[in-house]
């Protein structure tokens, strides 16, 4: 009788291999980009959207390079200290990656580069768990924007909804979110909806490190947390 697949056992020593190779293939292309490039940036984020981000990148990939990720193969890539830092000085970098990190290696001009991450602003729908920026309140009466085929996914929403002559009608005012609270599934939902974009992708600088010059642009705590 032939062995069942189900009781064999399964190894999982290629996966950790790929996910090894994978973080060295990192740690490889930032250590190569501090050679090559000359001068890094840190930066945090927020509302990360990727797509935004990919077509950010796309119009540096000529002069720059981009790495997002696990904080901890950043810094190990450049080096955590002075005692193995690649290059001198650059271990300045490393402490400050923490959070929503990530670098930017490049040859342009520093002015060009802090006007790219300052003028970056994308709008957005917010997500569950994001918090509201202001509240939403519809009053009493016709939703002339919806038809009357969303009638039945409205109410599923917690929308007071009927239908009136084939209108959708609220019976009574409701709240969508309120300002400064976190939105349920059903609040983003709706937000979509009605068009109401709450979410800003942005970029801030953190620090700008070049073989000449180490420049803070956030001051942040000076430990070794990721």
């Amino acid at each position: 009788m032939p062995k069942s697949k189900r009781n064999r056992p399964v190894t999982l020593s290629k996966t950790k291999k790929k996910g090894r190779e994978h973080k060295e293939a990192i740690v490889n292309a930032i250590r190569e980009s501090a050679e090559k490039y000359s001068s890094v940036y840190a930066f945090s984020f927020e509302n990360m959207r990727n797509l935004k981000f990919k077509e950010f990148r796309e119009q540096l990939k000529s002069t720059s390079r981009f790495f997002l990720g696990s904080n901890k193969v950043m810094q190990v890539s450049l080096g955590r200290s002075a005692a193995d830092e690649i290059i001198p000085g650059i271990q300045k970098v490393s402490k400050l990656l923490r959070g929503n990190s990530g670098l930017c290696f490049t040859n342009l001009p520093k002015e060009e580069i802090e006007r790219l991450f300052n003028e970056y602003e994308e709008y957005d729908f917010a997500r569950t768990g994001s918090i509201a920026s202001e509240k939403v309140e519809l009053k009493e009466g016709p939703l002339e924007q919806f038809t009357h085929e969303m009638e039945p996914f409205l109410r599923k929403q917690g929308m007071p909804v009927r239908l009136n002559k084939g209108v959708v009608e609220l019976v009574s005012d409701f709240v969508v979110c309120e300002e400064g609270k976190p939105l349920s599934p059903e609040s983003a939902r709706t937000l979509r909806l009605l068009g109401i974009k709450m979410a800003t992708f942005r970029l801030h600088l953190i620090c700008r490190w070049s073989p000449e010059e180490f420049e803070l642009y956030i001051e942040r705590p000076d430990d070794d947390s990721a």
